[in-house]
């Protein structure tokens, strides 16, 4: 299976193109999951795992993988799924997100599909708020298009990673920290648990945040107040995007925005759980201002004083 993954280097080409490629995979069962190829650093059959008493109940053990020790974790016990009889094909699929490894074990890992973001829905509405999904796809197997539900990776470690959203002393910059009154911030991000964390961090500044739960959604918008007369820049004080939404990605969105006359200098900083030099190199593409690696507080905050400090120099001169 690691063979499926040896190209993904060289498939970064599709993202920024507003395509992405999803690993699909099953858990013993005959729904079809997926997460994004390329937050996967390598697929390998379960390995023997070592307990660790005390550890989070999601939790299985920890691989030794290569001479490094990776927690992994339960996939269908972490989303709420029953346990099954531990009988069938294990894999695990070793990913990077917010900057730490961890493992997902799961049961057959079948292949890669390449899409458009277009293809990717947000979850139906009736599945409620406490579901485990960013989106939810369709493709064709066996004759007929198979549903995929595709897994809020973010939200399963944030319930077993306690992500403290507290300003370590000396970030806040009490010179400015009384300018922030009345500013505002959009947050584009399919994941809600991701936008909480941003929006939970930045209440502590008293900046106002207003959600996107895709780029389609935030660019409407900014198009909405484009088009009633509105400044964008009287709305809000910058943006920060995901990467990777349904409909369209952050590095499309930004694009979209680069080349809108009305907007094409809002401050966009990407915010996003893959990390690395490709994401820099994006970054320089697509013309954002900043790049973030979730999820980090304290840089969220030294990025909006940034923004501040220059609408303040901007006002002053």
């Amino acid at each position: 299976m690691a063979t499926i993954l040896d190209s993904v280097d060289q498939r970064t080409k599709l993202v920024g193109e507003n395509r992405l490629e999803l690993l699909i995979f099953q858990m013993h069962t005959a729904q079809m999951f997926a997460i994004n190829v390329f937050k996967v650093k390598e697929v390998v059959k379960l390995p023997k795992l070592n307990r660790l008493p005390g550890s989070h109940p999601h939790i299985t053990g920890v691989a030794n993988i290569r001479g490094v020790s990776i927690p992994v974790i339960d996939l269908r016990r972490a989303i709420g799924m029953r346990c099954d009889t531990h009988e069938g094909e294990y894999n695990i699929i070793i990913t990077e997100y917010n900057r730490s490894v961890q493992a997902f074990m799961v049961g057959q890992v079948m292949n890669i599909v390449n899409l458009t973001w277009r293809d990717i829905q947000p979850p139906p509405k009736q599945v409620g708020k406490h579901n485990y999904l960013t989106a939810i796809t369709k493709i064709p197997r066996d004759g007929f298009d198979r549903l995929v539900s595709i897994i809020d990776v973010e939200k399963v470690l944030a319930e077993i990673v306690d992500y403290d959203i507290q300003i370590s002393n000396g970030v806040l910059d009490n010179t400015i920290v009384n300018h922030f009154a009345g500013k505002k911030v959009l947050i584009v991000d399919d994941s809600s648990t991701a936008r909480a964390q941003i929006r939970d961090t930045l209440s502590q500044l008293g900046v106002e945040v207003i959600e996107a739960s895709d780029g389609l959604k935030a660019l409407t918008l900014l198009k909405s107040w484009c088009d009633s007369g509105k400044s964008v820049h009287d709305e809000i004080m910058m943006m920060f995007t995901d990467a990777e939404m349904p409909e369209m990605d952050g590095y499309k969105l930004t694009h979209e925005i680069r080349n809108d006359p009305r907007m094409s200098d809002l401050f966009i900083a990407l915010n996003t759980s893959l990390s690395g030099s490709f994401n820099e190199a994006m970054v320089e593409k697509v013309g954002c201002d900043r790049f973030i690696s979730k999820f980090q507080p304290d840089l969220l905050v030294e990025v909006v004083q940034d923004r501040l400090r220059d609408m303040l120099t901007a006002t002053v001169s």
